[in-house]
């Protein structure tokens, strides 16, 4: 297809960084390594510099390394950790840059150096990628094996095929993300050697698709593979560890999207696959229209987000609204949930989008009790609705049945009741401990076009994200 050659030609050339900044990272990352094994040394420790900078992978927008440091796997953990931040500090503030504690599973020392972004993370020196203590001890064995088998003739596949993912808002492993993480992508290309023979490959991926670089399965025991990774839809077994799935953080939406554009890039050649796509925020005239046409409310529930790492905000935001939408259509309340969203910056707003397909309910609610027949549970009914009930009790074919007053008559004042509660009683109902933390404090719940749009108005990417709520990609 010269007509795809030519554009791929035109996209590396708009992707590959700039050589004097390049020259510029090259040259701090030598540094950094060079000062961090000087200081390492002392404590029997060994640093390597990790990342796409070494295999000349890295987009332009990421200016940033990692230094491992590794320690002699007999080292006590807290020790560990201990003497991972003290030279991680020691060697950021000798580069004359800035630094924080970050946390993932061990902490880390993360810094700022002439505007480039450095981590300086501990881990250890375990024998091989089956034996690790933690994920980030597997990291140097994914260095070896794209060292060894990633021919730098290819790292401008690999450049395409992350530009491709992160243009189209699949790129990355993180929890917001759930898509394909740097490394997936250099084990696609080291496995299909071009970006388009990915893609043509992906436009075949059917639910559950193995692949196995290194063969370490034979076909009869990919039936064992699916129960092992289940409902994985993407199973890239690791070839420095055959009992792990790197793709393992990859959605079902993520998948069925690559597969997608994939088909669609590979039969209409298109440089705006590559190209940042300016979205605008939605406009309160739209938003009002498209409440008319679907004639569902729209919930928003704000406030400040914790300040926790993103891969911890975002779990407990999901969690969050999986349990509010479970509230809402408890029997006792009714109220159905069409579907649901959410948004941070992860500083300023967290909101949970609920539209609601029933939201309001009448003032009378029928509650249908036990069977005439079971004589316990029938008395306690009984004695609980006999004094309340504005109907009943009465029998309606073998059960006992009561009409009472509704508690609550819209989601917005269920949802304002259960939220309203003490911390304790917040945690008791299932809301993720940090969300419940911030809740306490505060949080605010409207659905009026005139409220969210005030919104919009001060947070454009807010929506933005509204745009993609209601403008959802058709896959098929």
């Amino acid at each position: 297809m010269p007509e795809a050659g030519r554009i791929l030609r035109e996209a590396l050339s708009q992707i590959k960084p700039d050589p004097t900044i390049r020259k510029t990272m090259l040259n701090l990352a030598k540094k950094t390594l060079r000062l961090t094994n000087s200081v390492a040394r002392k404590y029997k420790a060994k640093a390597i510099l990790v990342g796409s900078l070494t295999r000349d992978t890295w987009l332009p927008d990421k200016k940033e390394f990692d230094v491992f440091v590794l320690f002699p796997e007999k080292l006590k953990d807290k020790k560990m950790e201990e003497l991972g931040l003290k030279i991680g500090k020691t060697v950021i503030e000798k580069l004359k840059g800035t630094y924080v504690v970050e946390y993932a599973e061990h902490p880390y020392t993360s810094g700022t150096i002439g505007g480039i972004s450095v981590d300086i993370v501990p881990c250890f020196a375990v024998k091989s990628a089956e034996k690790i203590k933690s994920a980030v001890d597997r990291t140097p064995f994914h260095v070896q094996f794209i060292e060894k088998n990633l021919p730098l003739r290819l790292s401008g596949e690999v450049r395409l095929l992350k530009q491709f993912l992160k243009n189209n808002d699949m790129y990355g492993a993180d929890a917001k993300t759930e898509g394909y993480s740097g490394y997936v992508c250099e084990l696609l290309i080291i496995n299909y050697k071009k970006f388009m023979n990915v893609l043509k490959a992906a436009a075949k991926w059917k639910p559950g698709e193995i692949i196995d670089l290194r063969e370490a399965y034979k076909k009869a025991d990919y039936e064992k593979l699916w129960k092992t990774f289940k409902d994985q839809p993407l199973i890239l077994i690791d070839p420095t560890d055959r009992n792990r799935n790197t793709a393992a953080a990859l959605s079902a939406f993520n998948f069925y999207k690559f597969i997608k554009h994939a088909k669609m890039f590979a039969s209409k050649p298109n440089k705006e696959y590559f190209l940042s796509k300016k979205l605008d925020p939605i406009t309160e005239t739209e938003l009002i229209q498209l409440q008319i046409k679907r004639r569902t409310e729209l919930i928003i529930i704000k406030f400040l987000p914790p300040r926790v790492v993103p891969d911890i905000l975002w779990p407990q935001l999901r969690r969050f609204a999986d349990r509010l939408q479970s509230i809402l259509e408890e029997t006792q309340y009714e109220f159905k949930v069409l579907s649901k969203d959410l948004f941070t910056d992860g500083e300023y707003i967290a909101t949970v989008l609920l539209e609601m397909e029933v939201s309001k309910l009448p003032s009378v609610q029928k509650r249908v009790g036990p069977s005439i027949f079971d004589a316990k549970d029938a008395n306690n009914f009984l004695k609980k609705y006999k004094d309340q009930a504005l109907a009943g009790p009465y029998v309606e074919g073998k059960n006992w049945v009561v009409e009472i007053n509704r508690d609550f008559l819209t989601a917005r004042d269920e949802l304002h009741h259960s939220l309203s509660q003490p911390l304790d009683i917040l945690k008791a109902k299932g809301i993720p401990n940090f969300i419940a933390e911030r809740l306490v404090k505060g949080f605010e719940i409207f659905s009026e076009s005139e409220r969210i749009m005030q919104v919009v108005e001060r947070n454009k990417d807010f929506g933005i994200f509204l745009r993609k709520y209601f403008e959802k990609e058709k896959f098929v």
